[in-house]
């Protein structure tokens, strides 16, 4: 199977609010697809949409090669889904909560033993094995919420928003098991407000903005297609003010600080030879230069602004 989830015009409507307004979008199978944008963007509506927890007002859907509109409970057999609101069993210990996660999927109970041991070791939660989930912190209660989707067997699974509340160390922690379990085979639908998880993460990412679908591609192709921009920075050994100097340089934003010049450019390379011809005929050493990409975030931000704009202009 080529594409786990197909959605054609996938529409849904309250009252005369459109939370997704027909949107497009196919997820490779064995494949990470994060799902990104501004809150009230339409993500967590399409997520329950492609889960079947709620209906849509139109459009199509097929997940796992299943109509989901007309068999929503055999697609729900097949996929895993952890949502963003927390969800635990307050009196449980978090051991019996994966225990008792498997026995709800009916996991063999030889195979429900080694997993449990399995995520308690890869979710770093054998110390807290015996406390209840009442006596433990929300990153905690959150590692074993997203722990114990893996209990059982599934083809695709949907993570919203799975590393909130989660420190370095264990969002890190979590990213990396991901990845290991894409590669048995798993597929991934990713929502995140961290940019940095996405293209950690991330074989191909779309951008949503009110209901819509604005840009999707690879981590690498959006950075191409969308970051042209570039940071330079260039470290000067004279503590001169050189912005008269550069002042007439075309087609970059410059700033200078304490011997440090940056430079924001779309054309860097250009920009940057006419910078250093300045610089060595006015006999001013440079100590060290650096051109740093757009980020991610940097073109997530781009793209919702530009949409943004483009829908105010055409709502005038």
């Amino acid at each position: 199977m080529l594409y786990c989830i197909e959605a054609r015009s996938l529409l849904k409507s309250y009252g005369n609010f459109t939370a997704v307004d027909g949107i497009d979008l196919r997820v490779q199978s064995g494949k990470i697809f994060g799902f990104l944008g501004p809150n009230g963007a339409g993500k967590t509506t399409t997520m329950k949409l492609l889960t079947t927890l709620i209906p849509p007002t139109g459009g199509q859907m097929n997940i796992l090669g299943i109509d989901a509109i007309k068999s929503p409970l055999e697609v729900r057999k097949k996929i895993g889904v952890v949502l963003q609101q927390p969800s635990y069993e307050p009196t449980l210990s978090v051991e019996k909560s994966l225990e008792k996660y498997g026995m709800m999927w009916n996991v063999e109970k030889k195979i429900r033993k080694e997993r449990v041991e399995e995520l308690l070791s890869a979710f770093d939660l054998v110390e807290i094995r015996k406390k209840k989930n009442d006596d433990i912190s929300i990153g905690q209660r959150r590692r074993v919420q997203v722990a114990r989707e893996f209990m059982h067997d599934m083809e695709l699974l949907f993570l919203d928003e799975p590393t909130v509340g989660l420190d370095p160390s264990a969002r890190r922690g979590l990213l990396d098991y991901i990845k290991v379990k894409v590669k048995d085979g798993l597929t991934i639908f990713f929502t995140t407000h961290i940019l940095e998880e996405a293209e950690y993460l991330c074989d191909d990412i779309a951008i949503i903005n009110k209901g819509k679908i604005i840009a999707v591609d690879t981590p690498e192709d959006l950075k191409n297609k969308f970051g042209r921009e570039k940071t330079i920075k260039i470290h000067i050994s004279e503590q001169k003010n050189v912005s008269a100097l550069l002042s007439e340089i075309q087609d970059c934003k410059i700033e200078y600080n304490s011997g440090i010049i940056t430079v924001h450019s779309n054309k860097s390379e250009l920009v940057l030879q006419n910078i250093l011809q300045i610089l060595a005929s006015n006999h001013i050493p440079v100590e060290d230069l650096s051109v740093v990409p757009t980020s991610l975030e940097e073109i997530f931000l781009s793209v919702v602004k530009n949409s943004n704009a483009s829908n105010n202009s055409s709502g005038q």
